[in-house]
């Protein structure tokens, strides 16, 4: 299979290693992507890439939160000039509101009307991307200064709101990818024991032990993995002392979503 400019070139994003060694792993992965990274990490050369901190689009992201209830809006176009400026934000608002009024179904509507009232005047290619509804007894939500980031987070009822708004503000920075460590499956674990091992075995001073050996000092590892990916254990980024769960409370959250773009 031919590898692309376009291939090496996204995974030198991803990982930050160089074009020939890129495309060396895409050439030996067959230009699987996601078994590329992996081959790499195993050879110590990348570290995990995490799918929403790679897109390359500009755009932004506007937030209605009410009784209850998340109303998620992005929208990418193609320059940070557009993005900032304050048409493209009062654009945002109008969709916003536009999903509040009238539901999710409503996506291709909504597309319509940007290709119909914004995207001459705007002078570019403007695309939604989330357009979603999110409810639950509690809902909190943070979208970053940057407008690139956002979070919302639903938890059960009589939950403090000015809480639940900083445990968005730490998911937008953390990006956990599961609720509690419970959730991680035990595919996923084996799949990183399997690369924590590889890459002892690469490693000068690690190489010659045993696998048991390795294996009993990956147990350890794995531990952190699953606290560095899951939101109740990490800690919290706005008093790095004590995790999230301590400051929210245990089995207080019930979901959580991320946006990027």
């Amino acid at each position: 299979m031919a590898i692309t400019a376009a291939q090496v070139k996204e995974l030198r994003e991803r990982t930050g290693i160089g074009m020939m060694e890129c495309k060396k792993a895409l050439t030996e992965a067959n230009g699987d992507m996601e078994l590329a990274i992996e081959e790499l990490r195993k050879k110590g050369l990348a570290k995990a890439a995490k799918k929403a901190d790679r897109e390359a689009l500009e755009g932004g992201i506007k937030i209605i939160t009410e009784a209850g209830t998340s109303y998620v809006v992005s929208i990418s176009c193609e320059t940070d000039f557009l993005a900032i400026s304050d048409k493209f934000k009062a654009m945002l608002t109008d969709i916003c509101e536009y999903l509040k009024a009238n539901g999710a179904d409503s996506k291709d509507a909504a597309q319509l009307l940007i290709n119909g009232d914004y995207a001459l005047e705007l002078g570019e290619n403007l695309q939604i991307k989330d357009y979603l509804v999110l409810q639950g007894d509690t809902v909190g939500s943070y979208v970053h200064s940057n407008g690139k980031l956002a979070a919302v987070v639903v938890a059960k009822a009589g939950t403090d709101e000015d809480k639940l708004k900083q445990i968005a503000m730490h998911v937008t920075a953390a990006n956990p990818e599961y609720l509690k460590a419970d959730d991680i499956s035990e595919e996923v674990v084996e799949k990183e024991k399997a690369i924590q091992l590889e890459i002892m075995k690469n490693d000068e001073k690690m190489g010659n032990k045993s696998d048991d050996v390795l294996l009993k000092i990956i147990g350890g590892k794995i531990g952190k993995f699953k606290s560095e990916i899951s939101l109740y254990e990490q800690a919290f980024v706005i008093d790095p002392n004590q995790k999230v769960k301590a400051f929210i409370g245990e089995d207080t959250l019930t979901s959580f979503s991320r946006f990027s773009i």
